[in-house]
């Protein structure tokens, strides 16, 4: 009777054992479920630069492709898109900058686009601190301009900002995402 009962005993022990290993192990693939669902699919970044003097930065969330179709299927042509992921990426300029004869005014704006095949707007606007692009308002624009796409031959998983010194008072910003690049080329106006 006592053998029987001291492999009762065990035998408790045992299961319950187990339950709390099952229990921690679930807790632990919780936590990681957790950790995961933490990490943004588009990363908030940023870049900057100092191009003669003009401090340029430009604040964005980076999606990526993870195998979709982005333009002229996520983004759709001829439609605006606030040229990121979540809230409107914007550029900052502490000088005036020159983009295709039209001065844009040191600032801060919202970076607007509407990508098309053969041809792509970018919009600066005045509103830049928008969720999307639900807000936008093509009045409220400080600058618009008309750039032709790029096809640079490689694929570009994450969107890309760069801020790239051109010449003495000139630079580029570059957009690049899947297989797609503009360059919107700038000078820095002396004051």
């Amino acid at each position: 009777m006592k053998r029987i009962f001291l492999i009762m005993i065990g035998l408790v022990f045992f299961s319950c054992g187990n339950e709390v290993k099952q229990d921690n192990a679930h807790h632990q693939d919780s936590d990681a479920v957790s950790e995961e669902k933490t990490k943004s699919l588009s990363p908030h970044t940023s870049t900057m630069a100092l191009i003669d003097g003009a401090h340029i930065h430009i604040d964005y969330s980076s999606p990526s492709v993870r195998e979709r179709i982005i333009f002229g299927g996520l983004v759709g042509y001829n439609t605006v898109w606030q040229a990121g992921a979540h809230k409107a990426t914007w550029i900052e300029t502490d000088k005036d900058l020159n983009f295709n004869g039209e001065v844009l005014p040191a600032g801060k704006y919202g970076f607007f686009v509407i990508p098309g095949k053969d041809s792509w707007k970018v919009f600066f606007n005045s509103r830049w601190d928008q969720h999307g692009k639900d807000e936008f308002d093509e009045a409220e624009n400080v600058l618009e301009m008309d750039v032709t796409p790029i096809e640079p031959g490689e694929m570009q998983e994450s969107l890309i900002y760069e801020i790239e010194k051109t010449g003495e008072e000139g630079g580029i910003v570059t957009l690049s995402w899947e297989k797609v690049k503009i360059e919107v080329p700038f000078q820095v106006i002396k004051n």
